[in-house]
């Protein structure tokens, strides 16, 4: 991966973009790319870049132009079905400069047009300048896993791979949007194209955008996630047609893994949680390693969260080269500030801190690339909301039912141990919105409805302001026409990987803390042809009665150690409130909850807080709710963001001098 930057001049009578601007542009950048810099500039545009050489490492240097000039490109990310594309274009005339994949996006762009990208399968974030037309491509992957942010400012068009590079331009305010925190706190993120910042946007995933001088932006979405017609009832899979439906996935699994282990000109390492996903990512990737594959690992010195055991299980089996990084609240809380200032965006978990260090771990054993299990859970029905979506349909069939929902304890084995509780949850929190079992966002919406409800912690000016907002009915409003149709899992299955795995876990967990230590992240279970083979599996095949992640499961079976694949789903989390009760996090906790604090930024009531605090730090507390470890961590966050950018605490980068340089200075 790397970062990319660019200044367009949109209107004619403003002045030609500012190479000192693009410099410091790109040196706010220089932690994603630290392998080299380069630019382009000519009257109307200037192109910025830098690199993390991966593949083509002494010829991949960018922006890239064609065999006449005309086009040129600065790209961030991975095509990894280059080299097929590069035989069809060497074939159609095309002559390459580089062996660089990035090269690739050009030349299909000079064959094929605005259609290009239908063609590309990977990772990126593209931009493409076509000087004899005068007009400005910019495009995003399929699932947005690489970023794209576009602002604009004094008649220019600026855009960046962060947003931080955007705002070394003075004229472009800094500010936090009121209904990009209303989304944070209802989705746990902002959706594209809304950010955290007003006047901020990104270009939203499987999207293409062109901006012309004095004529209308063109924007096309030229993919999506999308599911067959609902079936209706299927017949249990008979044990022959799922051990061929494994083979398959197995078959398409395996193959997305030699292509981004292979697809490389330095090692790759692969990270282990010691769930299914990565374990079975480690048992792939193993066998085409002819030396011990490196694999990294998080340990947490509280017990409730680690999850060495299965971890180690995995390095025994598989004789992996490990490393693991070992994680005290203390550490959590130390990095919190640098995390937030990477992410660009409030977090509500603690979960991102954790893997911006393991990233860091990463580079300093040498490594710049990893491979990682994201996506596992949501093609294939793997989160426990999945099944607790399933068993509530159950229940809302017959509403008045004391049987069905004692299903959910199978879900939740924490509530057996209450009981007498658990009746009263399972009627207040699940037992909500019944009634609307027919809607597409059925299973997210207890979800979404305690989320929101933290908003009462919002300062009075904050809730005015959002009186008449409702992001849900914007979200619903902007889903495909074709969702009636399919079945209520798939309906699920899509707004898990549009709310959360795209706006929050490869953006604030994923990305922002690899790149912030110049690691790239690669997602096997996000490539092209594992995705097209999940969403044509029901979810009949995917979740049997209330198996998670059952074909999977098969898949494992013969790959794993018993104990692993037997193991319940485990979400990946981290000591969250109680890493701010004690020593450097309690210092933070004081700093920026403080009344002088919360005033400045104006975003939450200090009273409402002070309340939070006090209930979370008194000498003999209660284990915090999860509606109060995700508030105070919103908190945390949202000061932080409006110390780091509005207020703009280290923020200005210095401009340096480009290393490779195109074009002229008008």
């Amino acid at each position: 991966m790397c970062g990319i930057c660019g200044i367009f001049r949109l209107d004619a009578a403003a002045p030609p973009p500012d190479r000192e601007l693009l410099e410091r542009m790109v040196a706010a950048l220089r932690h994603r790319g630290p392998d080299g810099t380069g630019g382009y500039q000519d009257a109307q545009i200037a192109l910025g870049h830098a690199r993390l050489a991966i593949v083509d490492r002494a010829g991949g240097a960018q922006p890239m132009t064609n065999e006449t000039g005309e086009l040129w490109l600065v790209g961030n990310g991975e095509i990894f079905d280059h080299a097929q594309l590069r035989r069809e274009l060497e074939a159609a005339g095309h002559r390459f400069a580089s062996h660089c994949d990035v090269e690739t996006a050009l030349h299909a762009y000079e064959q094929w047009g605005d259609e290009c990208f239908a063609h590309l399968e990977g990772q990126f974030a593209l931009a493409v300048w076509d000087r004899p037309r005068r007009r400005l491509l910019l495009a995003r992957d399929r699932l947005g896993i690489l970023p794209l942010h576009v602002a604009h400012a004094g008649g220019w068009l600026l855009f960046a791979s962060e947003i931080k590079a955007l705002f070394q331009e003075p004229r472009l305010g800094r500010l936090l949007d009121p209904h990009g925190l209303d989304q944070t706190f209802t989705f746990w993120s902002p959706q594209a194209p809304r950010t955290a910042f007003a006047g901020v946007e990104q270009l939203p995933p499987g999207t293409w955008r062109c901006y012309e001088q004095e004529r209308a932006t063109l924007e096309r979405r030229y993919w999506r996630l999308s599911f067959p017609p609902d079936p209706g009832p299927c017949p249990p899979c008979s044990p022959a047609a799922e051990a061929r439906l494994a083979g398959e996935l197995a078959a398409r699994l395996a193959e997305a893994t030699r292509r981004r282990l292979q697809q490389a000109e330095v090692p790759v390492g692969v990270y282990l949680s010691g769930g299914l996903d990565s374990s079975l990512l480690v048992a792939l990737a193993a066998r085409t390693h002819t030396r011990p594959l490196p694999t990294f690992s998080l340990r947490f010195a509280d017990p409730d969260y680690d999850e060495g055991p299965y971890q180690r299980a995995i390095v025994e089996a598989f004789g992996t080269d490990h490393t693991e990084l070992r994680l005290t609240a203390e550490d959590i809380a130390e990095a919190l500030p640098a995390t937030v200032a990477h992410a660009e965006t409030p977090l509500l978990r603690s979960a991102a801190a954790p893997l911006g260090l393991l990233a860091g771990a990463v580079r300093q054993q040498g490594l710049s690339v990893v491979l990682s299990g994201e996506g596992a859970d949501e093609l294939f029905l793997g989160y426990d909301l999945f099944r607790e979506a399933k068993v509530r349909r159950f229940w809302a069939r017959n509403p008045a039912s004391t049987l069905r929902p004692r299903l959910l304890d199978r879900l939740y084995p924490w509530l057996a141990r209450a009981p007498r509780r658990a009746g009263e949850l399972q009627a207040v929190f699940f037992g909500r919105g019944l009634a609307r079992a027919a809607e597409p966002i059925f299973g997210h919406l207890p979800r979404w409805e305690t989320t929101r409800a933290l908003q009462r912690l919002f300062s009075p000016e904050l809730r005015h302001t959002l009186a008449a907002a409702d992001p849900i009915a914007e979200l619903v409003a902007g889903l495909p026409p074709a969702i009636a149709s399919w079945a209520p899992l798939d309906q699920s299955r899509l707004l898990e990987v549009e709310t959360l795995l795209t706006s929050h876990l490869l953006c604030a967990q994923g990305d922002r803390q690899l790149q912030s230590q110049g690691v790239e992240g690669r997602f096997p279970y996000l490539d092209e042809q594992v995705i097209r083979g999940a969403t044509g599996l029901s979810p009949g095949v995917l979740l049997p009665r209330l198996v998670e992640k059952r074909l999977l499961k098969v898949v494992a079976a013969d790959r794993l150690p018993a104990k692993l694949v037997r193991r319940p789903k485990q979400p990946y989390r981290a000591p969250g409130a109680g890493c701010f009760v004690h020593g450097r996090g309690r210092e933070l906790l004081a700093a920026l909850t403080s009344p002088a604090a919360l005033r400045a930024a104006g975003l939450f009531d200090p009273a409402a807080v002070a309340r939070l605090v006090a209930k979370l730090t008194r000498p003999t507390p209660l284990p915090p709710s999860n509606s109060d470890e995700m508030a105070l961590l919103g908190i945390l966050t949202c000061q932080l963001l409006h110390q780091h950018f509005v207020v703009g605490e280290g923020l200005a980068a210095t401009a340096q001098p480009l290393e490779i340089w195109h074009g002229r200075q008008p």
